[in-house]
Order: structure tokens, then C-alpha cells, then sequence
């Protein structure tokens, strides 16, 4: 699976911390991660969490990642930023058990973490509890395992209400290219975006959309 890892400005500082605690865990899971930043709070593109949405939708949808490791201060403008969009399922994920009901309850592809609420002495200790516990089952295997049935049908209800409430990515990004071009334009333009999703990405139509944005 290829982890996507992506930080807004305000927590931009943590992201090396962040890739270290992430990689120990899932690499020998056999999983990728791919640093798409911000690196550090000086990079010379910034993101706000309102872009880590865009960026983190772009990479879902096309393929380029299966899942995203974002955040900001609190998560939560992470995770709404995140599930304003299709294709995206994130979770407001604080400890090990946040993790582990999400991943088996939930079957997301996206995890907001609070980088500056609660994050402490123990704070790398605490992204290794959560991302071992995210990832240690098959995801969507239902919690407790009697109630699998019924969560699995929700699951399922949920993607297709999502299918018909929001529009496809390609619509979303030519719209907001007209509307918010800067704002579009910054969440792709990345030193990790340009690195990693022309070699991941696997939707031309959405590649297509990207390279039109940024010219």
C-alpha cells in the first residue's frame, strides 16, 4: 500500500518526526510511504489545511496513494477539509483505539492527527500506537466482530450516498482551478508532488486536470 504523508504549515515543523514514527511502523508491514510535505515551516510552498484536502483528494482518486497521513493543530480542519471531498473517508483520529475502531469500523483511506493539541511529552510514541493499530488487520473487518455484518452494509451504504452527493474530482479541480486557482495551483505544487504522483498517479483524466493547472 503507498502511504501518502502530508503536513499544512502550522505543524510543518513535525514532519520529519511525523515520517519517522510512520515509516518505522508500516515499513515492515510492507507498506510505501511517500513524503509529500510540507518538509519545514519555511518551504517555499506553504499548505493550509484547507489544501491538504485537495491535495489529499487528488492522490486518492487518481491512484498515485491509497491512503493519506495528514493533520493540523486539532485535526479537525484536516478532516473536514479531507471529507469535503469524493473518494475520501477521513477520520478524527486522537489514540490507538481511534485507529483501530476507524480502520475496522469506518474502512477509510485518511487519518487528520492532532499535531498540536495533546502532543506532548510521548508524542512519537503515540503516532507509532496509532499507526500500528491502524494498520495491524485487514481493514473494515467490523469492531466487535459480531457487529461486522451490519457495519460492513453500512459501509457500503455510505460509499454510494457519497457516489451520488458529491461530483467527480476532475469536475471538482476544473471548477476550483476557476474559482481558486491559487489556492488549487499551491496544494499541487509541492517539491513531494512533483517527486512522487507523475510516477503513482494512475487516471490520465485527473493527471490531465493536474497538468492543466499548474500550466
Amino acid at each position: 500500500m503507498k502511504i501518502a504523508l502530508i503536513n499544512e504549515n502550522s505543524q510543518a515543523a513535525k514532519n520529519a518526526m511525523i515520517e519517522k514514527a510512520l515509516r518505522k511502523v508500516v515499513e515492515p508491514m510492507g507498506h510505501e510511504v511517500y513524503n509529500y510535505g510540507m518538509y519545514a515551516a519555511d518551504d517555499e510552498a506553504q499548505l493550509t489545511y484547507v489544501q491538504n484536502g485537495i491535495l489529499a483528494a487528488v492522490l486518492l482518486n487518481s491512484g498515485a496513494a491509497d491512503y493519506v497521513v495528514t493533520g493540523c493543530g486539532t485535526g479537525e480542519g484536516a478532516m473536514l477539509a479531507l471529507n469535503s471531498f469524493p473518494g475520501v473517508i477521513c477520520g478524527h483520529i486522537e489514540d490507538a483505539l481511534d485507529a483501530y475502531t476507524f480502520a475496522q469500523i469506518n474502512d477509510g483511506n485518511a487519518i487528520a492527527l492532532p499535531f498540536a493539541k495533546g502532543f506532548g511529552w510521548g508524542g512519537d510514541l503515540n503516532l507509532e500506537y496509532i499507526f500500528e493499530k491502524l494498520l495491524c488487520e485487514e481493514s473494515g473487518g467490523g469492531y466487535p466482530k459480531e457487529r461486522a455484518v451490519p457495519e460492513k452494509a453500512n459501509k457500503k451504504i455510505l460509499d454510494e450516498v457519497k457516489s451520488e452527493t458529491y461530483q467527480d474530482i476532475v469536475t471538482i479541480l476544473e471548477k476550483l482551478n476557476k474559482s481558486h486557482h491559487e489556492l488549487v495551483k499551491g496544494a499541487l505544487s509541492t517539491e513531494g508532488f512533483g517527486k512522487y504522483f507523475y510516477d503513482n498517479c494512475k487516471c490520465d483524466r485527473i493527471r490531465e486536470a493536474v497538468e492543466q493547472i499548474l500550466g
